[in-house]
């Protein structure tokens, strides 16, 4: 097939095999990078603002809870538990438009408030803390009904005595944290023990589908950019060579017939204009030994 087709053809059916070539595999690494900074944006993200609870729940505890001592020991403020302060004041964050779809949890296997609750996927995560205690975050992919969502996890465990007071027996309870959750949880936890994680989720759709239509952009540009490069390939190929190697060609083809026509000239000095300057020499060879035939011819017939 490819005998067939003329030069012009054969070097842009090449071209064209190269930029499918490219393309797919300059698309497939492309696509892996835009994921991967798609995936470093969010995982930034996402550590920013579980840095951010962790420093609320710091405060809480350290600058919170010692001015509210007396306070919390006759009656059980929720306000000073570092855990409901850092939940609160991302439901505040949530408020804003732009994180809506973000979202922070203390899940927790044995919580006090119900909406602390574990769930399955949130268990698991739990579970595999209690269980491998050198482990101190985890990361990863969690689709949901709105899409898939980015989540990183860090181990949640009971880290201060003060923790007891309100989650070791229910009888050295505040009795007004009681009467506010009852005793059906949270209760009967240990020092230092996981009894659940800090999770931060954020949105993963939007950044990936920016990171898709960003390859898609650049590749299109790309495409756009080769096709241009063929043409212009094409164009000087037709000039530079085709156009010379077709006036050779015909002039060769006059000289076949006998013809004499002009000599060939060498229009440039790469190896087209050295094919040209061959066929020159070959010329006025041919020449020469068609003069000397002819004087031949012409000596034999004055001879007899």
């Amino acid at each position: 097939m490819l005998k067939k087709l003329k030069l012009g053809q054969k070097f842009t059916l090449f071209l064209l095999i190269i930029l499918i070539v490219g393309l797919a595999l300059s698309g497939a690494a492309l696509s892996a990078v835009l994921r991967q900074n798609a995936r470093n944006d969010i995982t930034a993200t996402a550590l920013i603002l579980l840095e951010t609870m962790t420093s609320v729940r710091e405060y809480t505890s350290s600058q919170v809870n010692p001015e509210l001592i007396d306070q919390i020991e006759t009656e059980f403020l929720p306000q000073t538990v570092p855990g409901y302060s850092a939940r609160e004041v991302f439901e505040i964050l949530r408020r804003n438009p732009e994180y809506r779809d973000f979202f922070y949890k203390e899940a927790t296997l044995n919580p006090t408030n119900l909406r602390d609750k574990a769930d399955a996927f949130e268990t698991k995560i739990v579970e595999r803390f209690r269980n491998e205690p050198n482990l101190k975050e985890l990361s990863g992919f969690r689709s949901v009904a709105g899409g898939d969502i980015f989540y990183i996890a860090r181990p949640l465990a009971v880290d201060k005595p003060s923790c007891l007071q309100c989650h070791g027996r229910p009888e050295i309870a505040p009795k007004s944290m009681i009467d506010r959750y009852g005793t059906g949880g949270g209760f009967g936890w240990s020092l230092n023990e996981i009894v659940g994680a800090k999770m931060i989720s954020v949105p993963a759709n939007k950044v990936i589908d920016k990171a898709f239509r960003s390859s898609l952009l650049i590749l299109g540009i790309v495409f756009a950019v080769f096709i241009a490069v063929i043409l212009l390939v094409n164009r000087l190929l037709e000039r530079q060579v085709i156009q010379p190697l077709k006036r050779m060609t015909r002039m060769a083809e006059e000289v076949s017939i006998g013809q004499v026509p002009a000599e060939f000239e060498p229009l440039s000095e790469d190896e087209i204009g050295s094919l040209a300057r061959a066929f020159r020499r070959m010329q006025h060879s041919l020449d020469i030994a068609m003069r000397r035939l002819n004087r031949s011819d012409r000596n034999r017939g004055a001879g007899s």
